[in-house]
């Protein structure tokens, strides 16, 4: 058998992984506006797009001009993305719920830092989850994923523009400071160790083709503006043809469809990481930075003779119910450490419905927090 080709490793930045990641999916537009503590993934894009075909790299004036473009790209054919955070994440909102109306695949990364407002440009928070489920108005659908280091800022922005792609919908990917700024050895994949998903496109004439007619799995297919292919987009609620409507029938229609086509592929959008779960008798359930102070905890309350395992989320929503559940069997005491006042606690406690004892660790300083806070929790039991 031929050797495999070795991986080129490099020292990167979370922020850098992400521009790695998002290059090696085959993104060829960013639009955005610089904010810390997120500004070197667009910095490095500025340097880095313009260098490969075809790709275009703009600065606009704010980020609700960047989300813009950022939707206008991807209804042009292009894998686009924006990256932002804090203030720049409340501003991107409304063109949010238009991308998931007009279904157009983006990539939005927000770095996390404490608020609310200005709050602290360049501290570590967790406060922008339940912003990331709800924060675009009107009941809507929408995949978050994370990323707890260095090298899973690379792995989550390729999967983030996958799912994009494969589900004709914008993808968040949520980091913090502390992860966008630690500087770690990463392996970059060679060309064919990875999955790289493009949306599908119309097979039959243009004159046979409806823009958001109903399919199987509920994605219809995406024809580049300009191809040929007639493609009204409006993020008024519309009916097969893209054109406004007021009927109930058609209303409905719409919202189970874009609603359907993410419900029914859970078993591929649910990400998790499970260690040391399988007899774990207090579980802990983190995301992000915090993750990694988890994984330590856990180790060492094992070394002290306590059942401890983690659970690592990835995909925040939708949220891995059914990974959760399958930790309930067993575990007596759920650990929920984050850096805000108590968000995915929430999603949690939901799904608990009181079976295990759940405590909360939360801070909200800007400070992160510690293997150590979360291991005398575990050794409370």
């Amino acid at each position: 058998m031929p050797r495999r080709k070795k991986r080129k490793e490099i020292f990167a930045l979370g922020n850098e992984a992400v521009v790695e990641g998002a290059l090696l999916a085959g993104c060829t537009f960013y639009g955005g506006y610089p904010i810390t503590p997120s500004s070197e993934i667009m910095e490095i894009m500025a340097a880095r797009l313009p260098k490969i075909d075809d790709g275009v790299f703009i600065q606009m004036e704010d980020e609700i001009a960047s989300m813009g473009a950022v939707v206008g790209a991807s209804l042009a054919g292009r894998k686009a993305m924006t990256a932002t955070s804090g203030p720049g994440f409340s501003l991107m909102q409304e063109n949010l719920g238009y991308a998931i109306m007009a279904e157009a695949p983006m990539v939005l990364v927000n770095v996390m830092r404490g608020g609310p407002s200005t709050g602290l440009p360049t501290c570590p928070a967790q406060g922008d989850v339940q912003q990331a489920r709800w924060g675009t108005h009107g009941d809507h659908p929408i995949i978050v994923l994370s990323a707890s280091n260095v090298q899973e800022c690379l792995d989550m922005t390729i999967t983030a523009f996958n799912m994009a792609e494969k589900y004709r919908t914008p993808v968040i990917l949520l980091l913090d400071e502390v992860t966008s700024h630690t500087r770690e050895k990463i392996e970059i994949p060679n060309e064919g160790e990875y999955e790289v998903f493009s949306r599908t496109v119309p097979s039959m004439p243009p004159e046979w083709y409806k823009p958001y007619e109903e399919t199987v799995r509920g994605v219809p297919p995406m024809p580049p503006i300009g191809s040929g292919y007639r493609f009204h987009v409006t993020g008024l609620t519309h009916d097969r043809n893209g054109f406004p409507t007021q009927r109930p029938e058609e209303i409905v229609e719409l919202m189970d469809r874009i609603h359907r086509k993410i419900d029914q592929f859970f078993y591929d959008i649910q990400l998790v990481e499970e260690i040391e779960t399988e007899d774990a008798e207090v579980c802990v359930i983190a995301y992000g930075s915090v993750a990694r102070s988890a994984e330590l905890a856990v180790h060492q309350a094992r070394e002290n003779g306590v059942k401890a395992g983690l659970l690592k989320l990835k995909t925040l929503f939708p949220y891995p119910r059914r990974h959760q559940e399958k930790i309930l069997a067993k575990a007596k005491t759920l650990v929920v450490p984050e850096m805000n006042m108590g968000q995915m606690s929430r999603e949690v406690k939901r799904v608990n419905m009181g079976r295990a004892a759940v405590r909360t660790i939360n801070r909200i300083d800007g400070q992160i927090v510690t293997p150590s806070e979360i291991l005398k929790v575990i050794m409370q039991g």
